[in-house]
């Protein structure tokens, strides 16, 4: 049975799926038998376009399991979080599902890592939020943060949260892209 990793970010666009994909070509180039999986992927359709990007990162092609479905169970066209997506088109997300899939991966590959969508606390169903479903699944994490205004209160506040839970911090992943703050850019006088 495989490792399950799961890859989350202090807010949405922070980087987590660039994180993800460059963690899984490293673990691939140590040897190891690597998959990524989309926890839940909105603004899209068909395939999820994170899915994508780490196949790219990676230098393969897209899987049998991501023409499948089972690397993302849920993908929704309307960019929001997952929960209001799912309203939208009248679907409910249930986590058994995310957990068959992320099992049947899991038998197969040394490591699964699973990237959720937004940050820990965005809702995945109407119930919980990405942070209970880590919690719940006692899965160890990877936090994915960026140097973007804010982002050290984002990532303290993160850790504590993680800390409060009993999740297990792997590492913190700092993202470097963008190199430039969009708001200093366009207000570089503004802190």
């Amino acid at each position: 049975m495989g490792k399950v990793i799961f890859i989350s970010g202090i807010d949405t666009d922070v980087g987590k799926t660039i994180a993800t994909g460059i963690y899984a070509k490293k673990l691939m180039e140590q040897g190891c038998s690597v998959i990524t999986q989309k926890m839940i992927q909105t603004g899209c359709k068909n395939i999820a376009d994170d899915l994508l990007v780490h196949r790219k990162i990676q230098g393969i092609d897209l899987t049998e399991e991501d023409l499948q479905g089972k690397t993302c169970p849920y993908v929704f066209e309307y960019p929001c979080s997952p929960h209001l997506a799912a309203k939208r088109e009248s679907r409910k997300i249930e986590a058994k599902i995310i957990e068959k899939s992320t099992a049947l991966l899991a038998e197969k590959y040394d490591y699964v890592l699973l990237e959720g969508a937004g940050g820990l606390m965005v809702p995945y169903c109407e119930e919980a939020t990405t942070l209970d479903y880590i919690q719940l699944n006692n899965y160890p994490l990877i936090l994915v943060t960026s140097g973007k205004l804010g982002s050290i209160n984002h990532t303290l506040l993160s850790l504590e949260a993680c800390r409060t839970r009993g999740i297990s911090v792997l590492s913190v992943m700092y993202n470097g892209y963008p190199e430039y703050d969009l708001l200093l850019v366009k207000k570089p006088n503004a802190i």
